[in-house]
């Protein structure tokens, strides 16, 4: 079967801005449809957002002499850092529990919390304040780790059904957003121009090899490129490509909206120090001038504008978090205007459910982002306020072995995990010309589809996955 035989709708102009209308079995993974808003912003007062008192006695997190490990998730995806060794065995559970990390002297301002990379409650040595912190084995944050992995899983689960309420049960991009940001605010206590190249290098290598197979089966379907070829190099911009080719390449706009974001952090973490509560309850208004002030224009720059404005608090999020702006505001406010922006994004979500068609969050912009804002919040402020590192882990050793392959395998997974849907259907197809299979195998359901998908996904992990660490400069595995 061609791929615009296998259960996806009728889209829309790519460059619009529009939403995808796919059928179940086929969504776009993030729609980018009618664009809603909200008009009004909290001011900004830090004698009344921050919390008088301190919410671990005379303690503060961790300092800045930890392990720092260039890294950088993508939403439903990772890459990695500098450190040579990212995925090696970790200390957690009862050999976490012989150390404690050095911790910096009370009031010390800057203290980040603990990211994918830094050295976690208990799992650094006992050693003198000043001492070399490359000396220190680093350790992931499970936590993070975890909510990357179900990230993922979520994606193919909505890619598969087409369940509207897959993004209020699990607003995936907004989190990998968030934690991307997070990681993004710790790789920039270096150089940013090291940083940004770094990054850069380890997205493109996959997406060029990806891109090399899409473009060659669009090609041979009849497509022909023009000067829009470039944004296959580097997708600044979404990149082209026929209808047939359309369910596969539609995924870009994630990598094209990581890129951006990438490229403005050095500018973006430096206004957000100036005035950390300022930006980051400001960072909502772009979404809100581009739903009632002005839409923006219809192409490449246009769409680009709308998923960088949906995301952006989701990103600046992850600097509040790395900066310990989360720890230091009062738990009431947290919570309470995480509500009020999970109220508003869902009561908008439904209330313009005539116009878009759906409450599905991914088609409705305004409601993502402030359903995505107050969801990503609560998810940091527990990170940081109850010091969640999910070390337990290690005790399920196959759950933690998965968790593990989903993360340096990130990109692999968020790419061909369409294809792998893709072809799925016409595997099955062949299933029917077997008598067994067709009397004993449920062929007609979506959950076949879907074991079939992950099968699939299985496979390119373990024939495409070896280009992240080629990208990450590492010796090749088939797993992690």
């Amino acid at each position: 079967m061609s791929w615009d035989q296998q259960g996806q709708g009728q889209g829309h102009d790519p460059w619009g801005g529009q939403g995808h209308a796919y059928q179940p079995g086929y969504g776009d993974p993030q729609g980018h449809s009618a664009r809603q808003g909200y008009g009004d912003q909290r001011g900004y007062g830090d004698t009344q957002l921050y919390d008088d008192r301190q919410l671990y006695g005379d303690q503060q997190t961790y300092a800045d002499q930890q392990a720092h490990a260039d890294q950088q998730t993508y939403g439903d995806q990772q890459t990695y850092g500098d450190q040579q060794t990212p995925w090696e065995p970790q200390a957690h559970g009862a050999a976490a529990t012989a150390t404690r990390p050095v911790e910096p002297a009370p009031g010390a301002v800057g203290a980040a919390e603990p990211v994918p990379g830094d050295v976690l409650p208990g799992t650094g040595p006992v050693g003198p304040a000043g001492a070399d912190p490359a000396a220190r084995p680093a350790s992931r944050d499970r936590y993070f780790d975890t909510l990357r992995a179900l990230a993922l899983i979520r994606v193919v689960t909505y890619h598969t059904f087409g369940w509207a309420w897959c993004s209020l049960v699990f607003p995936s991009m907004g989190i990998m957003f968030g934690l991307a940001g997070t990681l993004m605010a710790k790789s920039l206590e270096r150089p940013a121009a090291r940083v940004v190249r770094s990054r850069m290098r380890r997205l493109l290598p996959p997406f060029w090899f990806w891109g090399l197979f899409v473009v060659l089966a669009m090609l041979l379907h009849g497509w022909m490129p023009g000067w829009q070829i470039v944004y296959w190099v580097v997708p600044l911009g979404d990149p082209p490509g026929n209808a047939w080719g359309e369910q596969a390449w539609e995924i870009l706009w994630y990598l094209r909206t990581y890129l951006w974001f990438v490229l403005l952090s050095p500018a973006l973490l430096w206004l957000f120090r100036k005035a950390p509560v300022a930006v980051l309850l400001l960072s909502l208004a772009p979404i809100v001038l581009l739903q009632w002030l002005w839409n923006g224009p219809d192409n490449r720059f246009g769409s680009a504008l709308w998923d960088f404005s949906t995301y952006l608090f989701c990103w600046v999020l992850g600097f509040a978090h790395r900066d310990g702006v989360l720890r230091r505001l009062k738990p009431a406010l947290v919570v309470a205007g995480s509500l009020a922006a999970l109220g508003y994004g869902a009561w908008y979500a439904f209330a313009h459910r005539a116009e878009a068609g759906t409450y599905d969050l991914d088609e409705i912009a305004l409601a993502q982002a402030f359903w995505s804002a107050g969801f990503v919040t609560l998810l940091m402020w527990a990170k940081a306020y109850f010091r969640i590192d999910f070390g337990w882990l290690a005790r399920f050793r196959r759950t933690d072995r998965l968790v593990t392959v989903f993360n340096a395998r990130a990109v692999t997974v968020y790419l061909w995990h369409e294809i792998a849907l893709i072809l799925a259907v016409p595997l099955i197809d062949r299933f029917w010309d077997v008598p067994a299979f067709e009397a004993h195998l449920p062929l007609d359901s979506q959950w076949f589809l879907f074991g079939v998908g992950w099968l699939l996904i299985a496979v390119f992990v373990l024939l495409c996955g070896w280009v992240e660490d080629v990208a990450a400069r590492k010796r090749p595995r088939l797993l992690p």
